[in-house]
């Protein structure tokens, strides 16, 4: 196995694409940075008065929150509010001195840029061993084909951990060069749990999140994966994951607030920060529904794509 997996990954780093991915994810934090320190010298210079534009913002919100038709525990609205009238009770100033924890934390931000990477990978991996015929070559091989098939998707997740490794080290770095370490004290994220504004440790926040959020890469890489091996075209994965990274959190919201049905779908459940602030997406959906949920699907794109591979005549 462990020969099946190394080959797999030279074939990634074969490609010129793998190290032109690496570069954008780099350079996209960098531009990144850039405007967060442009804008960092903008607002010192400019929020002066931070508790009266605060209250004029939460007039602003309570006024936005009136005039929705849907109200709900979940109203973002309801939280920003909370939070600042938090940071004005408590004297805790909305623009703090960005430091290299912060940095990181608005990297996650990121992770669809990383998984954008992750799933051409998964994409490809088998559909393109059919589209340039050297899966022959593969299966004549002395190795089961439920084994090569395996390789090729522990690879695929060895691929996610490096972007997301890339993405962390990288932010980490170049957070430190331009921003510093700054004060720990500082280091301070408010939740908004149960109907209450909670301080909670940015850098253990900043772990929960950066390993959360990852989890919808991590589905949908199993998606294009399975969709690579059940139809052999890595055009209609990439196509089809992509679309649904960045699209399908946004439309699953849409259908939350009028659909009840909509916690079974997969972008319902991939996003479990949705428990450690406690603004699930639809009323009485919890941490461990989620969990058994997201197995359900991965077990089904598992299931699909093993089953397609195994039985599939490759010999015309």
């Amino acid at each position: 196995m462990f020969n099946l997996v190394r080959n797999e990954w030279e074939k990634i780093f074969r490609q010129i694409s793998t190290y032109i991915m690496m570069g954008l994810l780099i350079l996209i934090l960098i531009v990144t940075a850039g405007m967060m320190k442009y804008l960092d010298s903008k607002e010192k210079a400019e929020n002066q008065d931070w508790k009266q534009e605060l209250m004029a913002e939460n007039e602003n919100l309570k006024q936005q929150h009136e005039d929705m038709q849907i109200i709900g525990p979940k109203d973002l609205i309801e939280q920003e509010i909370a939070i600042n009238e938090y940071r004005i009770k408590n004297d805790l100033p909305p623009v703090e001195e960005r430091t290299v924890w912060t940095f990181i934390n608005d990297s996650i931000s990121l992770i669809p840029f990383a998984g954008l990477f992750v799933l051409i990978v998964a994409a490809g991996i088998v559909a393109n061993e059919f589209s340039w015929g050297t899966i022959k070559i593969l299966l004549v091989k002395p190795y089961k084909r439920w084994k090569i098939l395996l390789a090729k998707y522990f690879t695929v997740n060895l691929f996610l951990l490096l972007m997301l490794a890339i993405l962390f080290v990288c932010a980490s770095i170049i957070g430190a060069v331009l921003f510093g370490t700054g004060d720990s004290s500082s280091n301070v994220h408010l939740a908004y749990v149960n109907g209450q504004v909670k301080e909670q440790s940015l850098f253990l926040y900043l772990v929960k999140s950066y390993a959360l959020n990852s989890l919808s890469v991590f589905l949908l890489a199993a998606m294009a994966f399975m969709i690579s091996a059940v139809f052999k075209n890595s055009a209609l994965a990439i196509g089809l994951s992509v679309f649904l990274l960045f699209t399908g959190e946004t439309a699953t919201k849409l259908l939350a607030s009028k659909f009840e049905w909509a916690k079974y779908s997969l972008f319902a459940n991939t996003n479990l920060m949705q428990y450690i602030d406690g603004m699930p997406l639809v009323d009485g959906m919890t941490l461990s529904f989620s969990i058994w949920m997201m197995i359900l699907y991965f077990t089904i794109f598992q299931i699909l794509a093993f089953l397609f591979f195994l039985k599939r005549d490759v010999t015309a």
